[in-house]
């Protein structure tokens, strides 16, 4: 059991805790089965200390050192750990339900069997962390990171996961149906997340079949003059029950945009680009164009003007990119936009998708 005299001081005051332990820093203060529910241990140094057991529901442990501690069956929940230094901290089968644990360091901790429902674990340093067999059901893992962590056969059902760092992760096994239904396992934390909203929301079943079978890119500038012809080009395209995506190419080229793109490409039912400005997205066609090979990509100019001279490249993929097509004017390719887009793009998805259906609401192109 826990040393009377030493968590009579914990309790008494934590500055007072501090400075024994300036003097004895070797100790490893034996706090086993402590009773701190709701205890002030704000900026607290544990480290190293025994706290197995110990009860520290609410405890407001906010910047507390608590690196290498056990902490192994202690009882956490609800408790504030913001910014706490948990690194290489004992936590198997802790109680952590609730616990707010933004930014707190735990990288090297063990937390095989933990219970992390619904912890807020915002921004927490997990890398290299064991959290085999722990459940984070609820839990929110914003900006969390997980680089090298152990996450094989952790219960992820419901967990909010956003820029998330996971490389090097080991994720088998991941568990991501609740206790009590049949289990589903996958292999990857943030595609889990998407698996059991498709397998648990039958509108976002809808949404994802709309966004695969109609969802078409549309990629240009949005210079005065062309930003006119791009909206009506959308909103035509949308009364034939098509979903256009507009992509303004006014940044240079980067890696993100360029990352963009290839993501917009590869959903696409199509690509419509317009060439008519001599700066429009000559890296990301030539980035996007060679790999897409089942997506017909459409490729438009104003009569007269000189585009870039990158076209007789991207022609060269003859197999999915349509000739260049010249309209005389903006009024003409809107009120064509039947034969000067979709009845090339279709006629073209014919041949790359045979097995391929028709968007749906809208009759089949010949």
């Amino acid at each position: 059991m826990a040393d009377e005299r030493l968590l009579a001081l914990l309790l008494k005051s934590v500055d007072a805790w501090n400075q024994w332990r300036k003097g004895h820093p070797s100790d490893s203060p034996d706090l086993v089965g402590a009773v701190l529910k709701g205890a002030h241990l704000f900026h607290a140094d544990l480290s190293g200390a025994n706290l197995s057991k110990a009860i520290l529901v609410q405890a407001n442990l906010l910047q507390a050192n608590l690196s290498g501690a056990n902490l192994a069956d202690a009882n956490l929940a609800a408790a504030y750990l913001c910014e706490a230094d948990l690194s290489s901290a004992v936590l198997t089968g802790a109680r952590l339900s609730e616990a707010n644990l933004t930014r707190a360091v735990l990288s090297g901790a063990n937390l095989s069997g933990a219970n992390l429902i619904s912890g807020n674990l915002v921004e927490a340093n997990l890398s290299s962390a064991d959290l085999s067999g722990a459940n984070l059901s609820g839990a929110a893992l914003i900006r969390t990171n997980l680089s090298r962590a152990v996450l094989r056969g952790a219960r992820i059902y419901g967990v909010s996961v956003w820029g998330v760092r996971l490389d090097g992760a080991h994720q088998t096994s991941l568990v991501i149906t609740p206790i009590g239904e049949p289990e589903i396992v996958v292999d990857n934390l943030e595609v889990a997340q998407f698996i059991y909203l498709m397998l648990n929301n039958e509108n976002l079943r809808a949404v994802i079949d709309t966004v695969t079978s109609k969802l078409v890119l549309i990629l240009g500038r949005f210079t005065a003059e062309r930003k006119a012809v791009l909206d009506a080009l959308r909103d035509t395209l949308r009364t034939h029950d098509l979903v256009p995506v507009l992509f303004d190419f006014v940044k240079p080229a980067s890696k993100d945009v360029t990352g963009t793109v290839e993501t917009l490409a590869r959903m696409a039912r199509f690509i419509v680009a317009d060439l008519t400005d001599p700066s429009s997205i000559p890296h990301e066609l030539a980035t996007v164009v060679p790999f897409l090979r089942t997506t017909p990509v459409v490729l438009l100019r104003l009569a007269g003007s000189t585009g870039y001279s990158m076209v007789k490249d991207l022609e060269a993929y003859e197999r999915w990119v349509l000739p260049v097509r010249d309209y005389p004017d903006p009024a003409a390719l809107i009120g064509g936009i039947q034969d000067y887009v979709i009845q090339p793009a279709e006629a073209k998805l014919k041949i790359l998708r045979p097995a391929d259906r028709p968007a749906a609401g809208r009759e089949e192109s010949a």
